[in-house]
């Protein structure tokens, strides 16, 4: 098989890191050689973050060149927006609706873009678009958007639905487990 390349972008402290692990350890469990960087960016300060993902029969570097992105998975809009360049001509977006406002907008410098959804339509992007945070808060905690995103993305993978959760008994801190299933779920079904 093709080496896959999935991204994993957002704002710092959203939980990417769990994402690209549960994602890669699905991998891993499927039978693929995966790699995965590590996060890259501001991840303690709130600022712009990046993991890419790639599997296939053999992969050479963790890293995504502009264009060769199959999917990107976002926290948030604006950073949806930020890395479109990266997608493949027939990639798929699975984002998040959340807007968290970047310094330049708290500051007052700029307004954060309306209608980004329809911009990247426009653009010729296939948009997945969800309020995950509303499902991860059904699900117990504003926390699990990470594992909302993941069960959307699910849809997108040949790969059965125990493979996922058996990985994610794998990562996810027994104690937490129950309500990040309920997450999956809820992001699988929307």
């Amino acid at each position: 098989m093709e080496t896959k390349n999935v991204m994993i972008v957002g704002v710092g402290g959203q939980g990417s890191l769990l994402a690209s692990k549960l994602l890669g350890k699905l991998l891993l469990d499927e039978g693929y050689d995966v790699k995965v960087s590590e996060v890259h960016g501001m991840s303690q300060r709130g600022g712009s973050v990046v993991t890419y993902v790639r599997f296939g029969d053999k992969v050479y570097s963790p890293v995504i060149d502009k264009g060769q992105a199959d999917y990107i998975v976002s926290f948030e809009l604006l950073e949806a927006a930020r890395w479109l360049p990266y997608l493949k001509k027939d990639g798929q977006v699975v984002t998040n609706i959340q807007q968290i406002d970047p310094m330049p907008v708290i500051t007052g410098a700029m307004e954060y873009p309306k209608d980004l959804v329809d911009k990247m339509k426009a653009l010729g992007a296939k948009v997945d678009a969800l309020d995950c945070l509303a499902l991860a808060e059904q699900a117990g905690s504003a926390k699990a958007v990470n594992i909302v995103l993941m069960g959307r993305l699910s849809h997108y993978f040949d790969i059965p639905k125990d493979a996922w959760m058996k990985a994610m008994e794998q990562i996810v801190p027994a104690k937490f487990l129950e309500m990040n299933k309920k997450a999956f779920e809820l992001g699988e079904k929307a």
